[in-house]
């Protein structure tokens, strides 16, 4: 019969439903279950395209004997990482804490009142290959708990103040300086792989804001070795087995240093995140692979992600049919079928496919060289090589597609669903793709509307567009964003990642279309985030809003994770968006968040690569871009395209047809006061601190961009 989990709407959650474990989800239903028994908690934490998350359901969550172990003498609770990441983060420190490493699947076992006390991740079934047995851990804990309780409740003592003090670091405030950037650069030149790209061994990540990084520090240190080490990360990661050749997008990460075999998953932040890496990188160097990456990779969300509503999925698992990456890959005699023996061969050739194969006696696409580079080698007509390749690919996926697909995790996620969109407008403008915009735009409008509740009335909104000030506070006390939608019931409380995942795309959108609406709704949860997650005391942000769920630690998470820092993407957001709206109290928060990151971002500059990105945008000239102007039509198009296409230093931009159109939100007005144009010519204010140099009219204002573009 199904457990408790039938109930729950994460995929994740779902596919333990019909486990002998007596699950719980995570709530007050389990936590006074184990108070009222005094029985301890077993916390299991994992996702849902995590592989050995299902190897550790199959061999241990399904076997008899020890679901009945686990119901007879704990309380048993399920949590999805992706919908709870408050509770991924504190249970994780917890077990880095005790056993000095993390995974997933994460297995915790805590005191009725949530305290951890015990904590690993993977276990087998029975002992083997040195491992303790799951079966052993729970006979350990049990007579730990009735036999040696002091001991255990000592642990939990010590962990829940460990928990508290890293929730609240004690690092002094620093200067924010250059220095600070330079530091950061050579530590990644010291664990670059000169040899294949990327940074530090096996397994190795992609690590897409610290290539980021790199592109935007050379503008500071132009040395050709900082692009060489973009560029040849970039190639190495688009022409190996951690790219998806025929549809497009990237895997979680690589098993070995090579970028070969990759761990078969794909999640939405990853491709948001590298799609972004490759577009900015095409506009610094200029090279088309980069390009073509980039709109394959998104080409890919489009296609497989994005919800007919709207928003984006989650993940792809790496398994199907119970095995890790069948879906992907293939064995010589599969390609012959499908390309014909001499089409077949070129392939083969090209993509590394032999009878011996690469992974487990089959084959992961991957090239050694460009197809241009195989095709000089060959001696073949360079232009009707990459044609047929692209042919052969077509038919491949279509005969893919007819495979048995990997499991999908179709919950949206606020935040993730952020690094999407941003991704998206900024790559609609750069590719010149208005596709990528319109996704963008469908998907910021989903969120607003089905995850953002306690809307505004009619009549507030009308009262905030006729005066200068924020928020009522009554009004700003109501709303609430939430963290997760799927099939069409938004849950859970949004935590900062969310609301400032949302408020960079949200301004990004409006620069890429100039519709400002996103400026105001930006400012409506930038509003809500300064008044519920703000430390007032040592600056930054808590993970979790003041009213949220009381745990046993407030965290503030100021390192980048798998995904790139609250911290980070809120300091940078709002020194954005208080550029565009002269909003102090918004320039100051962003100014206050990175004093308090400034000793981390100084010594553990490799986990802090959001928040140097942002550092690097507070320390240069504050460049507003202010366009009067059609932006729909030459020559105020053309402008925009200049901006859009070119690695411009970091800047914001503003246009309107006139400087106070009617309908117009009153938060951009100062930027356009005393802003003037002419009917039939576009009028470029290049301004530093709200204060303008004279403007520039018609051709001259490509000139000035390329110019600022070059000389920064």
């Amino acid at each position: 019969m199904p457990n408790r989990l039938a109930t729950q709407s994460s995929p994740y959650l779902l596919q333990h439903q019909n486990n002998p474990v007596d699950w719980f989800p995570w709530g007050t239903e389990a936590l006074e279950r184990a108070r009222k028994e005094d029985k301890p908690i077993f916390l299991s934490i994992g996702y849902s395209a995590c592989h050995w998350c299902h190897v550790m359901e199959h061999e241990s969550f399904e076997n008899p004997e020890i679901a009945q172990l686990l119901n007879d003498s704990f309380v048993s609770i399920k949590v999805d990482r992706e919908e709870r990441p408050d509770l991924d983060h504190i249970y994780m420190a917890a077990v880095q804490a005790i056993t000095g490493r993390g995974g997933w699947p994460m297995s915790v076992f805590l005191t009725p009142q949530g305290e951890p006390f015990l904590g690993g991740t993977y276990w087998p079934p029975t002992r083997r290959q040195g491992m303790p047995g799951f079966d052993e851990v729970l006979r350990f804990v049990v007579d730990l708990w009735h036999n040696r309780r002091p001991d255990a409740m000592e642990n939990a003592g010590q962990l829940v103040d460990h928990l508290r003090q890293l929730s609240q670091p004690s690092r002094p405030l620093g200067e924010l300086s250059v220095t600070t950037l330079t530091s950061a650069a050579a530590s990644l030149e010291r664990v670059f792989d000169f040899t294949y790209g990327g940074f530090g061994g096996a397994p190795k990540f992609p690590h897409p804001m610290d290539l980021q990084l790199l592109m935007r520090y050379y503008r500071r240190d132009p040395r050709s070795g900082l692009l060489d080490m973009v560029r040849k990360t970039l190639q190495q990661m688009a022409r190996g087995g951690i790219y998806d050749h025929l549809g497009g997008g990237f895997h979680r990460y690589s098993v070995d240093e090579r970028w070969l075999v990759p761990h078969f998953e794909k999640m939405l932040y990853d491709n948001a995140l590298l799609a972004r890496t490759y577009i900015d990188a095409f506009r610094l160097l200029g090279d088309e692979e980069f390009a073509a990456t980039a709109r394959e990779t998104l080409d890919y969300l489009l296609r497989e992600m994005q919800d007919k509503a709207g928003g984006f999925y989650s993940t792809q698992d790496a398994d199907s049919e119970g095995v890790e990456g069948k879906f992907f890959v293939w064995t010589p005699d599969e390609i012959r079928d499908v390309l014909g023996d001499e089409v077949a061969n070129e392939f083969c050739w090209a993509y590394d496919v032999t009878e011996a194969g690469n992974f487990e006696e089959q084959n992961i696409l991957n090239l050694g060289k460009s197809l241009v580079q195989h095709a000089k080698l060959r001696g073949l007509d360079e232009a009707k090589f990459v044609a047929d390749m692209a042919a052969a690919r077509a038919k491949l996926l279509e005969v893919r597609n007819r495979r048995v697909h990997p499991g999908l995790d179709d919950k949206v996620l606020a935040n993730w669903n952020g690094l999407a969109i941003d991704t998206l407008a900024v790559a609609a403008g750069a590719l010149d793709e208005p596709r990528f915009l319109e996704a963008a735009t469908h998907a910021a409008e989903f969120i607003w509307r089905e995850m953002y509740e306690g809307r505004r009335s009619r009549e507030t909104s009308e009262i905030q567009r006729e005066t200068s000030e924020s928020l009522l506070e009554s009004e700003v006390s109501r709303l609430q964003l939430r963290h997760s939608w799927r099939q069409g019931i938004a849950r859970g409380e949004a935590f900062l990642d969310d609301y400032a995942s949302l408020i960079r795309a949200f301004v990004t959108l409006y620069e890429a279309g100039f519709d400002e609406r996103w400026i105001d709704r930006a400012i409506e949860l930038a509003d809500m985030m300064l008044k519920h997650f703000a430390d007032a005391d040592q600056g930054g942000f808590f993970f979790t809003a003041d009213d949220h769920e009381q745990l046993i630690a407030r965290q503030k998470q100021l390192t980048d994770d798998a995904v790139p820092s609250g911290n980070g993407l809120a300091a940078e957001a709002l020194l954005r968006l208080g550029r565009l709206t002269g909003r102090q109290d918004f320039l100051d928060a962003a100014a206050g968040t990175l004093r308090a990151t400034s000793a981390l971002m100084r010594d553990v500059s490799q986990a802090a690569g959001q928040m140097l990105l942002a550092l690097d945008f507070d320390l240069r000239p504050s460049y507003e871009l202010v366009l009067i102007g059609d932006a729909s039509q030459s020559p105020t198009a053309d402008v925009l395209k200049t901006i859009r296409q070119s690695f411009m230093p970091p800047h914001v931009v503003a246009c309107r047809v006139e400087s106070h159109p009617p309908e117009a939100s009153i938060s951009l007005n100062p930027l356009f006061e005393g802003r003037s144009g002419s009917d039939s010519d576009v009028t470029l204010y290049l301004c530093e601190s709200f204060v303008c140099q004279e403007p520039v009219k018609g051709a001259a204002c490509n000139e000035a961009l390329l110019k600022l573009a070059a000389h920064s």
